[in-house]
């Protein structure tokens, strides 16, 4: 999706906007929507067919509203437009289609398991995975970063779920298919049936995973889901899938589509230089603005559970009400220049993992991953150049690229520090 400014917008006719239509994202200008609703009907309904609709919301206090109040929206009857309609089959067996309180009960040991502290000492270990992503920039020659950045998220995930590294490639396939089953590059013949044949084979991925995890328990996140304690009760195997399942997810829905968005301002703009002339000082408000920025979870669905005034609206019991985090995350009422990539911008409450009960509980991996790749590109590349067409992924869930042609080079003096983790020197292991 482009991250687009205002002096790019066109005129928009709000009723010739549809959001389920995966095509606004990859080729359109949502933002360009967003920005006039957010002015003239920050929530607004939109007919979905079938005697389907759902109200969306663009502006960030009453997003924030809608996703932190469980108590008169639910996420039990799915979270994701896909979904309008139905009933998620994982609700109450999956930490994102659960409601507090078994979900805070459900949380909690994940949560423990994913402190800053605990994942710090995977750190080794990502940093290698991350240079071996990075290291088809040795050649010298153009390399797709996109698609590099795909394979980011089982640097992190895949280490520390204990998922062998040959099954990396192949989950990224899957978990693409699943948060873009529109886009032609990942379909199987159409969006119902790609949908089930990844569901599929990821669940019958990690059904074999944790039954033999089971006799083997380790320090992992899978056998932290494995030990979780519900009221003196383990989570069945089903549980135990979905939740699996929503982490490795979770993952490939976030970490990718930071790196990529950055991009596109190092390579038009003098933020790369002056973020590497002061990254002692802005590092941390740097990453936390990249974020901010690409807003790569696209929207958050709830249901109303009893009837709400919204924004000046009457929202019914029962109606799907669709938050998007990245017209929130340009709020002009919360954020100074909101289209402006700030790398000092202070405070950044933005909400691109969302608020309240279901803040994204592997926020730490994300944010250490994005340290370290940031640090990578900082401190070891010299510049970057976009060599052809940026492509967007068709999907109205996660905003991203799934291609961009880049020309980088690698520091002299950091060259071997790439070749030996392609050779497989030094395999670093969580201390």
């Amino acid at each position: 999706m482009k991250l687009s400014r205002p002096e790019n917008f066109q005129p928009v006719d709000l009723d010739q906007v549809d959001f389920m239509d995966h095509g606004l994202f990859s080729q359109g200008d949502p933002h360009a929507a967003w920005a006039r609703m957010r002015a003239e009907d920050p929530v607004r309904w939109q007919n979905a067919g079938d005697e389907l609709g759902f109200w969306s919301v663009t502006t960030y206090a009453e997003g924030e509203l809608v996703l932190r109040d469980h108590t008169r929206f639910t996420s039990q009857r799915g979270t994701m437009l896909f979904l309008l309609g139905k009933d998620d089959p994982a609700r109450g067996r999956q930490m994102a289609a659960t409601d507090p309180p078994q979900h805070s009960r459900m949380r909690e040991p994940v949560q423990k398991a994913l402190t800053n502290k605990a994942v710090e000492r995977y750190r080794p270990a990502i940093q290698t995975e991350i240079r071996r992503v990075l290291a088809p920039a040795l050649s010298g020659g153009t390399f797709d970063f996109a698609e590099a950045m795909m394979m980011l998220p089982m640097a992190a995930a895949g280490t520390m779920m204990g998922v062998p590294r040959e099954s990396w490639p192949r989950l990224t396939e899957l978990t693409a298919m699943s948060i873009a089953p529109e886009d032609p590059e990942f379909t199987s013949g159409e969006a119902k049936r790609t949908l089930e044949l990844a569901h599929r084979e990821l669940f019958a991925f990690f059904h074999d995973i944790v039954k033999v995890r089971r006799n083997d328990l380790g320090d992992d996140l899978i056998s932290t889901l494995l030990s979780i304690d519900l009221d003196g009760r383990r989570p069945e195997t089903g549980a135990i899938l979905s939740n699996c399942y929503s982490l490795i997810l979770g993952a490939n829905v976030t970490t990718p589509y930071v790196p990529t968005g950055a991009m596109i301002e190092f390579t038009t703009t003098p933020v790369f230089e002056d973020w590497r002339a002061n990254v002692s000082t802005v590092h941390k408000t740097a990453i936390d603005e990249t974020l901010r920025w690409a807003s790569p979870a696209n929207h958050f669905m709830r249901y109303a559970l009893e009837d709400v005034e919204l924004g000046g609206k009457l929202i019914k019991q029962g109606e799907a009400v669709v938050v998007w985090l990245g017209a929130c995350n340009r709020d002009e009422k919360v954020f100074v220049d909101p289209y402006e990539f700030n790398i000092r911008r202070k405070p950044n409450r933005h909400m691109t993992f969302g608020v309240g009960s279901h803040y994204c509980v592997g926020h730490t991996v994300a944010r250490l991953t994005m340290q370290i790749l940031f640090d990578e590109l900082i401190h070891n590349f010299e510049g970057f150049e976009i060599t052809g067409p940026v492509e967007h992924l068709h999907s109205n869930f996660v905003a991203g690229i799934k291609h961009m042609p880049l020309r980088t080079e690698i520091k002299k003096d950091a060259r071997h520090l790439y070749e030996q983790a392609v050779e497989g020197v030094q395999e670093p292991q969580p201390a």
